[in-house]
């Protein structure tokens, strides 16, 4: 059933900036109580300050989303202080570019860490209370890279690939509670902080790639599952179309990303080898934006995009030929032969 957020509460991770912050503005907008949680309290405590502001109950809890006791303590505290919890965010997340090889192991470690065990932390600390209270929504922040992979960023990845199976994994074992549902958010590239907070260790200056979409329309999907759930959305076009692009030409479109990410991902200008926020928060941008959209655009990764568009749309044109396309006729030795004496029929990928 829809959920009214006039009287919901909401538990929001990583919402000291980014996406976080902008949903828990519109949550705060539309009547609900918030939970902010994320490493930075000061930045938390701005974000409060406007979500009472608009009208609404605000509760500051500072959680490192790595350290599970600290995950339980959120959940504990949100229950006790509002007696219940009826929408979970897990969007904490943190980016790491260099090459898988190249990168430090703790480094890397610790984005998995975040932004997959952080979201599997937050499921197992609300789920129980889900169950309990007969009703829930849990919202899972992912990516569009969930589906379609990208360089120079393995762990952020594999991270979200997987934080789309763990939704899935959960929705199946949750269909014995019809009112507790499970969503992933597909985000394309939002215009955010997160590449000024990233780690990197190409040697290169990473920005946003193109195109970029607002941070309030990624907040306001989130608000949309909350009141009415569904299994997935894509938040921005070119996520949808490059996971369609993929399931039909696989091997071009991960050559296509490559130089998109090469090109668009990645400026020309030198960068130090870093951290980012990682290990440990930064006081530095706290704010909803990245700035990135103001950003002047890159005319040769533009003219790959596009190309992406066309060869893209060419594939599924070739796809639906081959689909609509009539079967040929089974050959006469074949109808003469058991069905477990013929040959193995081998595909071959063409893309």
């Amino acid at each position: 059933m829809p959920q009214k957020l006039s009287d919901a509460v909401v538990v929001l991770t990583g919402a000291s900036s980014g996406i976080g912050r902008a949903a828990a503005r519109m949550f705060a907008d539309r009547g609900a109580t918030v939970v902010l949680a994320a490493r930075r309290t000061e930045a938390l405590e701005e974000v409060a300050t406007e979500c009472r502001n608009a009208g609404a109950n605000a509760l500051v809890v500072q959680t490192d989303v790595r350290d599970e006791d600290q995950v339980r303590h959120l959940c504990r505290t949100a229950t006790e202080q509002f007696g219940r919890i009826d929408v979970w965010v897990n969007n904490a997340g943190v980016a790491l570019f260099g090459r898988f090889e190249e990168v430090p192991r703790d480094v890397y470690d610790n984005v998995i860490k975040t932004n997959l065990f952080g979201y599997i932390h937050g499921a197992r600390a609300v789920l129980p209370v889900f169950r309990e209270q007969g009703h829930g929504v849990l919202i899972n922040n992912a990516s569009m890279v969930a589906y379609v992979g990208q360089p120079y960023t393995s762990a952020y990845v594999a991270s979200k690939h997987a934080i789309r199976g763990l939704g899935e994994s959960l929705r199946m074992e949750l269909m014995d509670a019809r009112d507790i549902h499970v969503s992933t958010v597909l985000p394309a590239t939002i215009d955010t902080p997160l590449f000024h907070h990233a780690a990197n260790y190409t040697g290169r200056a990473a920005k946003g790639m193109e195109p970029i979409y607002p941070a309030e329309l990624c907040a306001a999907t989130i608000v949309q599952m909350a009141e009415r759930p569904m299994r997935e959305a894509f938040v921005g076009n070119s996520g949808r179309m490059l996971a369609k692009f993929h399931a039909v030409a696989p091997g071009l479109t991960e050559r296509l990303m490559s130089r998109m990410v090469d090109r668009n991902h990645l400026r020309d200008t030198p960068a130090p080898p870093s951290a980012g926020n990682i290990l440990d928060p930064m006081p530095e941008w706290t704010g909803v934006s990245g700035n990135w959209r103001h950003e002047p655009s890159d005319a040769r990764a533009r003219g790959i995009g596009i190309g992406l568009l066309g060869v893209g749309a060419v594939a599924l044109a070739y796809a639906g030929w081959r689909i609509a396309r009539p079967a040929p006729p089974e050959p006469r030795w074949k109808r003469a032969v058991p069905v477990h004496f013929r040959p193995a029929r081998h595909r071959h990928a063409w893309f």
